[in-house]
C-alpha cells in the first residue's frame, strides 16, 4: 500500500495537532501508513499535489479560490471540506462533517487505491451512479450474489455513498458484487426525486449484469442492503416491487411517523418528505403512507432487521416494533439485535456486521446455481 499523502491548504481555520491526531488515528485503523504536509501558498500546494506520485491523496483546500479552482481537474484527489458547501461535479468531494470529515477522507481515499470500482451511471444528474466492486479472484465460473447497499445519513447531501466503502470491500473479500447506489438526496431535490433514484439504481444492475465481461452476476440472488436513512429507502423499494430476495435494514429509520412526532435528527423526517406527518395540507399524509416501511407491510421479500444495541433508543425501538409486524403482517423476518452503535453496523470488524455477512451469505446462498461442467 502507497502512503497517504493529507495535503493542508493555506489558511484553514483549524488545530493542526488535532488534524494530526485524527490522521494518524485513521492511518493505524486502515494499516497504511501517511503523513500531513502544510502547504504555505497555492503555489506550494499546487506543488505538493503535482508530487504525490499517484498514491492516496487527501486535500483541504482551505478558503484559498486558487487552489478550489483544482477541484475536478486532479486526478486521484479526495477533497474535504470541513463546512458545507456547494458539491463540485466530477470530484471525490466530501463536504459538511466538520474535522470528522478528514477521517471519512482519508478511508475514502484508502479504499479507492485498494480497489477502484466500476463506476457505472443510471441517469444524466452528476448524482445518478453505482460503483460496482467485484471479488479480486475467481469470478468467471459462476454466477456472483450481488448486495446493493444504499447509504444513509438522515437523507442530507453532506452524506454520500462512501460511506460504505468498508463494507464494499469485506462483500467482496467473502464472494460478493457490491452495488453501492448514489442518488440524489431531498434537502436539494425533493423526496420523489430520491426514491425515484434509488428504484431506477436498483433496476440499473440488469443493465450493468449485460455489460460485464470477465464476471457474471446473478440476479435471482440480490439483497438490498440500507443503513440508517438507507434502510427506510431499500426497504420501501422492496415494497415497491424491486426484484430483491432479500431486504437488509441496519439501524433503520422505519416508522416515519413516529420519527417525525420525536423530531428525529432535528427534524429530518419532515425536512425530507416535505413536511410533518400530521398537517393542514394533505400531501404529506400520502407521502408517508407510501414511504414509512412501517405503513407499507407487508413487504413480501424475507427481511433481516439488524439494530445496535447501544444506538438511539429511538432507533432501536423503530427496529423492534418493526419487526414484530413484519412477522404479524406475514412476512419472513429475522431480528438480530447485538452490542453496538450506529456505526457499529456498518464497520467490518466488529461482530455484529459479522454476524449480519454471514445471515445474508446463508440467504443469497439457498438457491446457489449449480457449477457448469
Amino acid at each position: 500500500m502507497r502512503d497517504v499523502q493529507v495535503i493542508v491548504g493555506p489558511g484553514l481555520a483549524a488545530d493542526w495537532a488535532l488534524l494530526g491526531e485524527v490522521a494518524e488515528r485513521e492511518f493505524a485503523a486502515l494499516g497504511v501508513s501517511g503523513a500531513l504536509r502544510h502547504a504555505r501558498d497555492a503555489v506550494e500546494a499546487r506543488a505538493l499535489l503535482s508530487s504525490t506520485a499517484g498514491g492516496p491523496v487527501v486535500a483541504i483546500p482551505g478558503p484559498s479560490g486558487e487552489l478550489r479552482d483544482l477541484m475536478g481537474s486532479v486526478e486521484g484527489v479526495v477533497w474535504c471540506d470541513f463546512s458545507r458547501v456547494r458539491q463540485i461535479e466530477g470530484a471525490a468531494h466530501i463536504h459538511g462533517r466538520g474535522i470528522d470529515g478528514l477521517a471519512w477522507a482519508i478511508r475514502h481515499a484508502v479504499h479507492q487505491d485498494r480497489q477502484r470500482p466500476l463506476r457505472v451511471r443510471y441517469g444524466k444528474h452528476p448524482e445518478q451512479w453505482g460503483d460496482l466492486h467485484l471479488p479480486a479472484h475467481g469470478t468467471a465460473d459462476l454466477p456472483l450474489p450481488v448486495v446493493a447497499l444504499v447509504h444513509g445519513g438522515y437523507w442530507r447531501s453532506v452524506w454520500a455513498a462512501d460511506l460504505m466503502d468498508a463494507l464494499c470491500a469485506d462483500l467482496t473479500a467473502r464472494g460478493f458484487a457490491a452495488w453501492n447506489l448514489e442518488y440524489r438526496r431531498p434537502d436539494l431535490h425533493g423526496w420523489d426525486a430520491t426514491t425515484a433514484d434509488v428504484a431506477d439504481g436498483l433496476g440499473a444492475l440488469s443493465g450493468v449484469a449485460a455489460s460485464l465481461s470477465g464476471a457474471r452476476l446473478d440476479l435471482g440472488r440480490v439483497a438490498v442492503v440500507g443503513h440508517s436513512a438507507g434502510a427506510q429507502l431499500a426497504l420501501r423499494a422492496a415494497a415497491d416491487s424491486a426484484k430483491v430476495a432479500m431486504a437488509v435494514s441496519l439501524a433503520g429509520v422505519l416508522d416515519l411517523v413516529e420519527g417525525d412526532r420525536r423530531h428525529l435528527s432535528s427534524g429530518a423526517v419532515a425536512a425530507a418528505l416535505g413536511g410533518p406527518a400530521r398537517g393542514d395540507c394533505g400531501s404529506p399524509h400520502a407521502t408517508y403512507a407510501e414511504s414509512s416501511p412501517l405503513l407499507r407491510l407487508p413487504l413480501g421479500v424475507p427481511q433481516l432487521i439488524v439494530q445496535g444495541s447501544g444506538d438511539d433508543l429511538d432507533l432501536i425501538d423503530f427496529s423492534r416494533r418493526y419487526a414484530r409486524a413484519a412477522e404479524a403482517a406475514g412476512d419472513e423476518v429475522t431480528y438480530m439485535e447485538m452490542s453496538g452503535d450506529h456505526f457499529a453496523v456498518i464497520s467490518p470488524r466488529t461482530p455484529i456486521w459479522r454476524t449480519t455477512a454471514l445471515a445474508i451469505a446463508d440467504r443469497l446462498a439457498g438457491d446457489k446455481p449449480a457449477k457448469p461442467a
